[in-house]
């Protein structure tokens, strides 16, 4: 009996010891399959013949020269678009090829001269891109099209309230810029390794632009690239030379190509017209085709529909004869409603990536703790997190966690400029006592981090609700005898500023990750492309600011949209509700709630959610009118009709047409500017009227 309990165990034992075997041959032969497959898609193991550059080696002169130029591009670009709509797709791919197309020629010279010293590397493509985008950031964060120019007294004469203001000036905008933009970039460094390593974010624009920026440094990639780049430089060409043409016919106010009732009069007379902008029909090829179909859709409306209807209202909800830029008449709806709906959609976006961020973080800890528990005594010890790491990553994660930060330099950073930004910005700006500020600096870390961490998951920056934010928080604790609104809209500016730079650098580590460039050099590149944007958007603003006197206006070519909505919700925040036209309160709550709602409903009805608009890009044509909507479209039906009848070329060459297509209109600023400086006219002036007023106008003409 014994003996045969004996062969029982014996053979059970030989059962579980074959039985571990087949496993243990199972798991190696899926390991096997598992390492083959990553062979094929690797991307380091087509670099491995390569030497990663030092660090110092990645910051090269030339990388630097080129980003200075291409950032004073992208400044234009971004300050024109600012200063229009305030739509700012994202131009990453532009960037990223047009450095790749720069130094490869400038390193192909010189190979050919026999003097290349260091061949042009993927890390230093990214430092390329790192610098252009920091620094064309600063014409966004900076205010220009919103909270810093809402200061202005041209603004201030627009608004609810024409006492509180302060003119723009260089100086001081120079200033105010280099005290408020590094401190984001010191805020997160010592996150790097949690956001980018243990919670393994996404961020999808830099994942992106690395994946871009690694094909190009392929023989495929770079044959591509050249192509993409050529076409780029036709659209470029062309939007330039077609801009040039249309001045020709803008001689005086309304003339012009962009005043083409091209859907008649009563129309153009409610904004609806193609306005034959390149630019825009650019941005249309790059946002979304569900960004643009909401902008028109408010568009729609609100000129369509909802203007008329409460202009059948005048004398009775508002005074008559009050024209069309009083804020307590039709202007006030216009701006107010919209200024409802963009806060409607901002706190529900808020709320929402706030929620992801914390169960996101609370996943993370929670799964990092049970990683961390103690092993199964017949646990595989190859199925330790690190041996389950691709190659891929284990090459990545070496050599992004070999050039440290220092904790101590991160943090005493941000404690010096802070410093100096406390006892700074009270003599820029005397309404934003010390205290106010360093309740911001207190919060601004935990804030940034949010952001940045939201914005890995989602890529959604929340920038501005950050900003507005900081508008009713600081407008209600100063209060209106105390210069609440330029204090509001300077403590904006602050808390923008550092937010940004923040989710900019936590973008750029992702991508120097994939990349194989050191954190210290995208550090680095981060800091010198902010210094870099601290001097050129100020400049580049300031060229708009002397060049066009009606710049800020509602019926100006550069309405700035946002710098008007920027100022009115600091009034608002400082002074309540009580100057409104009548009914308006009433429309504001409603579309307060309608944003709420149908973000909701978008969130809820799953995969039909994306042919929802939305309701911030909706809030949009609000004030400025839908023209620009209609060019947007254009530009998306392009894409549809390229996508239906080749997608592979579309997919490849859409993005560099667009690129062309903006960047030649947004240069042809510059020429403009300068002409506008130097006072020459455009010799014509091109106009349409209705044929009643055509006959009184030969009538006037034969009698003279």
């Amino acid at each position: 009996m014994a003996q045969n309990e004996n062969e029982d165990r014996v053979i059970d034992h030989d059962f579980e010891f074959e039985q571990h075997h087949v496993n243990n041959h199972e798991q190696q032969q899926q390991k096997g399959t598992r390492l083959l497959k990553e062979e094929e898609a690797s991307v380091e193991k087509v670099f491995k013949h390569l030497l990663v550059p030092t660090w110092q080696n990645q910051l090269t002169l030339r990388a630097f020269v080129v980003s200075f130029f291409l950032s004073v591009l992208f400044s234009f670009i971004v300050m024109k678009l600012n200063l229009t709509t305030g739509i700012i797709p994202s131009l990453n791919v532009s960037a990223g090829l047009l450095g790749f197309f720069f130094v490869k020629t400038w390193t192909k010279f010189l190979e050919k001269s026999d003097m290349l010293k260091q061949p042009f590397t993927r890390q230093e493509n990214t430092v390329i891109q790192t610098c252009v985008v920091a620094s064309s950031g600063i014409a966004f964060s900076g205010g220009f099209g919103s909270y810093l120019f809402g200061m202005s007294k041209h603004v201030a004469d627009q608004s609810l309230d024409h006492s509180d203001f302060k003119n723009p000036n260089l100086g001081w905008i120079i200033a105010f810029l280099f005290v408020v933009s590094f401190l984001g970039l010191f805020s997160v460094v010592p996150l790097r390794k949690i956001m980018i390593i243990d919670f393994k974010l996404t961020y999808p624009s830099g994942t992106a632009t690395a994946h871009l920026i690694n094909s190009f440094h392929t023989p495929q990639g770079a044959k591509l690239a050249k192509k993409q780049v050529k076409l780029l430089g036709r659209f470029f060409s062309l939007s330039f030379l077609w801009g040039f043409f249309q001045w020709f016919y803008t001689a005086s106010e309304g003339c012009g190509f962009q005043s083409f009732p091209s859907l008649g009069l009563k129309a153009f007379d409610n904004k609806f017209y193609f306005d034959f902008s390149a630019l825009y029909i650019g941005v249309g090829m790059i946002c979304p085709y569900i960004i643009n179909i909401s902008v028109l859709v408010g568009g729609i409306l609100s000129w369509g529909v909802m203007w008329p209807l409460i202009k059948t209202r005048e004398g009775h909800w508002y005074k008559d004869n009050l024209g069309d830029t009083n804020l307590q008449g039709i202007q006030g709806y216009r701006v107010f409603i919209a200024i409802a709906m963009i806060l409607g959609d901002g706190l529900y976006n808020f709320v929402k990536v706030l929620t992801h961020t914390l169960l996101g973080l609370y996943n993370q800890i929670r799964n990092k703790q049970k990683a961390s528990a103690l092993p199964i005594a017949d646990q595989d010890s190859t199925s330790s997190p690190e041996a389950e790491l691709s190659y891929d990553d284990q090459r990545r994660k070496q050599l992004f966690l070999k050039d440290q930060i220092p904790r101590w330099f991160a943090i005493g950073g941000y404690v010096a400029i802070a410093s100096i930004s406390t006892a700074t910005l009270p003599h820029i700006f005397p309404q934003l006592k010390w205290y106010y500020i360093i309740v911001i600096y207190l919060i601004a870390p935990t804030l940034a981090f949010c952001n940045a961490y939201g914005c890995g998951l989602t890529d959604w920056s929340l920038v501005s609700t950050y900003g507005k934010l900081a508008i009713f928080t600081i407008g209600a604790w100063a209060g209106a005898s105390h210069g609440g609104v330029l204090a509001s809209l300077a403590a904006c500016g602050v808390m923008m500023n550092i937010v940004s730079t923040a989710s900019d650098l936590m973008q750029d580590f992702k991508t120097g990750y994939l990349t194989l460039a050191s954190p210290r050099s995208m550090f680095v590149s981060q800091i010198i492309g902010t210094a870099m944007g601290c001097v050129i958007s100020p400049c580049v603003f300031w060229i708009f600011y002397k060049a066009f006197p009606d710049l800020g206006t509602h019926k100006s070519q550069y309405p700035a949209p946002n710098a008007i909505v920027f100022r009115n919700m600091a009034i608002l925040g400082v002074q309540g509700f009580s100057s409104l036209p009548n009914n308006c309160l009433l429309l504001c709550y409603i579309f307060f709630g309608a944003a709420i709602l149908i973000n909701l409903i978008k969130d809820l009805v799953g995969k039909v959610g994306r042919f929802i608009p939305l309701p911030m890009a909706m809030a949009i044509p609000f004030y400025l009118g839908p023209y620009f909507a209609i060019d947007m479209c254009v530009g998306s039906l392009i894409l549809f009709v390229w996508e239906k009848v080749d997608k592979t070329k579309a997919d490849a060459f859409a993005p560099a047409v667009a690129s062309g297509l903006i960047c030649g209109d947004g240069i042809w600023t510059l020429p403009l500017s300068m002409l506008a400086l130097f006072g020459v006219k455009p010799p014509i002036c091109m106009k349409f009227l209705s044929r009643a007023t055509n006959n009184r106008v030969d009538t006037f003409l034969a009698k003279n």
